[in-house]
């Protein structure tokens, strides 16, 4: 296996299941509704953080995700963002 696949993989990138997105989205849904948070609100935080990383690194936007995980114990956010470099001041 040549090391790019393996990290592809370890990245969660590479091929995925319509099925494996759509339960993805779901989740999501329905995590927000439990925590009382609107699309627009989702949106909006995401746009703000996307503004915010771009001042400091340049990234990918399209692959940026943003994601609610919910547990017993708490919620958490979690992004991901594929940087391409730091932008030099």
């Amino acid at each position: 296996m040549m090391l790019s696949n393996l990290l592809q993989k370890m990245m969660g990138k590479g091929e995925t299941r319509s099925s494996d997105v759509a339960r993805k989205r779901l989740k999501l849904a329905l995590v927000c509704d439990s925590l009382e948070v609107s699309d627009e609100v989702l949106n909006n935080l995401r746009e703000d953080l996307l503004d915010v990383i771009s001042t400091y690194f340049e990234i990918d936007r399209k692959e940026f995700t943003l994601d609610i995980d919910k547990t017993d114990d708490y919620s958490a956010l979690v992004m991901n963002t594929p940087i391409l470099s730091a932008l030099r001041r």
